[in-house]
């Protein structure tokens, strides 16, 4: 088994940690990190334990995270989990934390996402196939959200996967649609694109605050 470091904080990945199922039992202990992003794909451990940047990821994100959990509650399509929560799936030999995920009612009561357990109670992770993920492109996670987790999300079941990179001059918003052969992009129209999953289009728009920072907001159509 490999273990790819990005940034390391002093991570000591136990050596019984030789799998995905010794990932996950890792994972749901004391011992695991709080902080950084550790993970399980394409059969190795990933530690990635960089500080998030302001304006071109935490920033974004908690665009995406208050837009998406008012569409959510207000249609009472399901739950919104932000950044933070374990997620996993066996099949794809995947333990993830995206940077949000979304879970249908439907998809919680027909047990195709299901909650597992923490050791001390309450529930500590989602293990199934999700409805839709979203990842932020950081300087350190490119390889990791545009090419590693595209497998590992469509090997997941994973419906519908959510890109965004705003580095620099970018401004990039895509959706990939599951279908038998690997994901689809979703083509614009007018510089929106649309989701099956909420039935809604969505448009990524920056601007500048009253102070020179980037904000974004996040349309609804």
């Amino acid at each position: 088994m490999n273990t790819f470091v990005v940034d390391d904080d002093a991570v000591v990945v136990p050596s019984w940690v030789v799998d995905h199922s010794a990932f996950r039992r890792w994972a749901r202990s004391e011992d695991f990190p709080e902080t950084g992003s550790v993970c399980f794909l394409n059969r190795g451990v990933w530690v990635d334990m960089s500080k998030e940047q302001l304006f071109s990821h935490n920033q974004v994100k908690h665009e995406y995270d208050f837009t998406l959990t008012s569409l959510i509650r207000a249609a009472k399509l399901g739950r919104y989990f932000p950044d933070g929560v374990l997620y996993s799936n066996d099949e794809a030999g995947l333990t993830t934390q995206p940077d949000g995920i979304f879970i249908s009612k439907e998809n919680f009561a027909s047990g195709k996402v299901r909650l597992v357990k923490g050791a001390r109670g309450g529930f500590v992770e989602l293990q199934g196939s999700a409805d839709m993920t979203l990842e932020i492109v950081s300087r350190s996670s490119v390889r990791k959200d545009t090419i590693d987790l595209v497998e590992q999300y469509w090997l997941a079941g994973v419906e519908e996967y959510w890109l965004v990179d705003v580095r620099g001059q970018r401004l990039d918003f895509a959706i990939y649609r599951y279908s038998t052969k690997g994901y689809v992009p979703v083509r614009k129209h007018n510089g929106a694109v649309r989701s099956a999953v909420f039935g809604r289009s969505f448009r990524l728009e920056r601007a500048q605050d009253e102070l020179g920072h980037p904000a974004y907001t996040l349309h609804v159509q």
